[in-house]
């Protein structure tokens, strides 16, 4: 099965693996967001769920950033159009899909990697809330600088809640306050710093190792109970999460990991990935921007 075709964003997969390198690819506009770069990775991600070869997504920007925002010129073409009366505003619907991307990210079964450096503003900013593990480089630069602008963060302000809390999403929402990869990681929107490509490659291999010692099933349905907290019923959580138990242990993966464990060797599914792995898998895209 072939990815979906691409040409804001490029697709590198070791099948060998199943890690999938998704690279933003504007770098002359800093990776913003334009409508096709929005609508191809909703594309990608919808199709991830069909993809069990699939392990890990690992998303970085090209050119040295990771994602500036949304690209305005291309969100806000027809802004200086008068709307026609009973005509449905397109700004709405432009908007609202910058919010599908978002949750279509959270929501794949696969465990998203995001790679943060430069600028991590606006809808940049929103990837970073949603994937499962983040890596900042000490001195990238996040914020929302929407209310600045005179906009809402409005897609994005949900997500940026659900990750560091409401304090301080206020804070950071109503200031449009902009702190590097430090202050990122002091506020919990990341979990790992790095200073440059050897300490990325060290502790990002390490993480990738970590990942692939869990059974991929097991990993797609502790996601979902995860992301059902708070959304649902706390009673219901908890009975789609015994649900989910019990298709795990009836699956061949729960057999394996214990039979592993009791044998004292690693399961079937188990890879390494040391810094020289990690560096080959993710290049020093800030050097090799992609044409």
């Amino acid at each position: 099965m072939s990815f979906p075709q691409t040409n804001q964003i490029r697709l590198d997969f070791d099948s060998a693996r199943g890690l999938l390198r998704l690279t933003l690819n504007r770098p002359d506009a800093r990776n913003a967001l334009n409508p096709e770069m929005v609508a191809e990775l909703i594309a990608v991600f919808r199709h991830l769920h069909e993809r069990a070869d699939v392990r890990v997504v690992l998303m970085r920007g090209a050119g040295g950033h990771f994602c500036a925002g949304a690209d305005l010129k291309g969100v806000f073409s027809d802004v200086a159009k008068p709307l026609a009366p009973g005509v449905a505003d397109p700004i709405v619907a432009v908007n609202r899909s910058f919010g599908e991307m978002l949750r279509s990210a959270a929501a794949i079964p696969q465990v998203l990697v995001t790679i943060c450096e430069g600028g991590v503003l606006g809808g940049g900013f929103g990837l970073a809330c949603v994937s499962d593990i983040a890596f900042a480089h000490v001195d990238s630069k996040f914020g929302m600088p929407e209310t600045s602008r005179g906009l809402p963060p409005a897609q994005i302000a949900p997500f940026v809640v659900e990750r560091i809390g409401l304090t301080q999403a206020r804070r950071l929402c109503l200031t449009s306050a902009q702190f590097n990869g430090r202050e990122a990681l002091r506020l919990g929107l990341v979990h790992e710093t790095f200073a440059d490509e050897a300490e990325l490659a060290e502790r990002l291999g390490l993480t990738l190792t970590q990942i692939l010692r869990c059974a991929p099933a097991a990993n797609a349905r502790t996601k979902q109970i995860l992301l059902s907290v708070g959304h649902i019923d706390p009673d219901a959580v908890l009975d789609q999460a015994a649900a989910h138990f019990a298709a795990c242990a009836r699956s061949t993966e729960a057999p394996e990991g214990i039979g592993a464990f009791l044998q004292k060797r690693e399961a079937n599914w188990a890879s390494t990935i040391t810094a020289a792995d990690a560096a080959a898998l993710n290049p020093n895209l800030s050097q090799e921007p992609s044409a």
